[in-house]
């Protein structure tokens, strides 16, 4: 028992006189670890007399218990001290400027979003916006969509409860009713695109219930398919940032344009990459026509004063397109490993003086 006493002294002292936490360690280490003072004579329990170990057993554990005590309560001193220490010698000298530190990244879809606006923003077009939430008439009746198209079904379209008076109002399927309303507040010439959200009822590897579009409009008394062509082969060079592009404008139908057409670009795969502009292949980007002359009326325009074009594509198509990014779905999961990977940094503006993703 004096042994102890003496050994739990010298211990306490040793507790008692660390100046740090990796000293108190070393203590420990030397009191509790597996070969420590106190954990050897635990050992030595086993070669013990039932007598000697009923009165040692107790007084080892009870030592055992105290250090261990001691020990904690050296460690929360020492700490605390640490803390104080800190707080007097370090400072923050707030005169500094900034340092800009790049963690967060611009979502490909803002950024091809930006791209599309500094091209056609380059050519003269202005930016015009519209409410997600439309009227019938809006979104669909001004743009000559008849009541029995397939788009008014409610397995295509979100629409909202039904009001007193009958009607519903819905998610807008696509940005063209912002065409509608530039017209209605705007004397020709006009030329604008309209990007935004829209909303449709699909869901799977490339179609979403919520996308982007970007719509484009001129209206004056001379515009033609020629013009439309050249604006839009200008636009494909300076997106996909190429000297040439293969473009072939198919005929097709859509309510709001006569005539109506779709445009491919031509396209190849070299090495497993997708090569935009040049190849063989074709892929579908965007839908045009000339704007169709109910939907000027509608618009309160004369459409024997004034004629126009329009155009709309997908704006994550495009950038799937652009930035090799194979699934949809991915651009609203919010995975940071995601936005890391295909996010752009929030000082680089696009810009055609620049290049766009320089």
């Amino acid at each position: 028992m004096t042994d102890l006493e003496e050994l739990e002294q010298e211990i306490l002292g040793a507790v008692a006189a660390a100046e740090d936490e990796r000293g108190l360690e070393a203590v420990r280490l030397g009191a509790l670890g597996k070969k420590g003072w106190i954990s050897e004579r635990m050992k030595s329990l086993g070669t013990m007399s039932p007598e000697e170990r009923k009165e040692a057993g107790p007084a080892l554990n009870g030592l055992k218990d105290r250090v261990t005590r001691a020990l904690e309560a050296q460690r929360g001193i020492l700490r605390e001290a640490a803390l104080e220490e800190r707080l007097r010698t370090e400072r923050v000298d707030v005169t500094l400027p900034a340092r800009p530190e790049s963690f967060g990244t611009i979502h490909p879809v803002t950024q091809v979003m930006e791209e599309v606006i500094a091209i056609f923003g380059d050519m003269g077009f202005s930016v015009a916006e519209g409410p997600h939430i439309e009227t019938d008439w809006y979104n669909f009746g001004a743009l000559n969509i008849p009541p029995e198209h397939p788009a008014r079904q409610e397995h295509d379209t979100f629409y909202l409860r039904e009001k007193e008076d009958g009607s519903r109002m819905v998610l807008r399927t696509h940005t063209s009713p912002v065409q509608i309303r530039t017209m209605e507040g705007t004397k020709p010439p006009i030329r604008i695109i309209a990007p935004g959200r829209t909303f449709r009822s699909d869901s799977d590897q490339t179609h979403t219930p919520m996308f982007h579009q970007v719509e484009g409009l001129v209206i004056d008394e001379t515009a033609s398919l020629a013009n439309l062509k050249g604006t839009l082969e200008a636009f494909c060079k300076a997106f996909f940032e190429v000297d040439e592009v293969k473009m072939r404008f198919r005929p097709s139908y859509f309510p709001f344009t006569e005539p109506s057409m779709e445009v491919d670009i031509g396209c190849s795969w070299e090495g497993g990459e997708l090569k935009i502009g040049v190849g063989d292949s074709w892929l579908e980007i965007l839908g045009s026509g000339m704007v169709h002359p109910n939907v000027i009326r509608a618009g309160g325009l004369d459409p024997d004063k004034v004629q126009g074009f329009a155009f709309g594509m997908g704006i994550d198509r495009i950038a799937m397109l652009k930035y090799g990014i194979p699934d949809l779905r991915a651009f609203f999961e919010a995975d940071l490993r995601w936005l890391r990977h295909y996010g752009f940094s929030s000082v680089a503006m696009p810009s055609l003086a620049e290049g766009l993703t320089t």
